[in-house]
């Protein structure tokens, strides 16, 4: 178990945004439990990734452990020419690399996770779904961030999704502070 400062950072290179890394997105589909590994790697040949990672806390023994997972078990983004593609390949770590033949929407959606984890929004994983209310955040730390909205034991959840991994994360929102969006809006976020 690595200790909280030796976890690898969420975005390397570290800049603004994912949207300012130049090259094509590709999903790792990384060997069991080789993620933060993989994301050392490419740290050392300098190549840009997206870790989205959330934390985990859990009580053993009279203790309280933490632990940063990755929300998506199994997967880092990794964007890149072909020659960093073949350094990915060559580190051992990777399972399958999937294309990405959406770079745009696959972007949009990995802007939205990187908004919310820089907000400090603490992102649980959460059931894909296919059909929902699109939703804007209007207050907040979260304010613009779209995703769909949906009712669970009484809160409300703004869900993130990857299409591409069919996999997801929700945060909890008060319903007053967000507003409905047409689909197409999402584009802007």
């Amino acid at each position: 178990m690595l200790k909280i400062n030796e976890n690898p950072p969420l975005i390397w290179p570290q800049v603004e945004s994912v949207r300012q890394f130049e090259g094509l997105w590709w999903v790792a589909h990384t060997k069991s439990r080789n993620e933060k590994a993989l994301a050392h790697d490419l740290m050392a040949k300098n190549a840009s990734y997206f870790l989205p990672m959330t934390w985990k806390v859990r009580h053993q023994s009279h203790r309280t452990i933490k632990s940063l997972l990755p929300l998506f078990t199994g997967y880092l983004f990794f964007c890149g020419d072909d020659a960093g593609r073949i350094e990915l390949l060559k580190t051992n770590r990777v399972a399958n690399l999937i294309e990405v033949i959406d770079q745009e929407g696959l972007i949009d959606e990995l802007a939205r996770f990187e908004r919310a984890l820089r907000a400090g929004a603490p992102l649980i994983p959460h059931r894909y779904l296919e059909k929902g209310q699109w939703c804007r955040v209007i207050a907040g730390p979260l304010l613009g961030l779209e995703g769909i909205v949906v009712q669970t034991k009484g809160d409300t959840r703004l869900v993130l999704q990857i299409d591409i991994l069919g996999q997801a994360a929700s945060v909890e929102i008060d319903v007053d502070m967000i507003e409905p969006v047409e689909k197409q809006a999402e584009q802007t976020s």
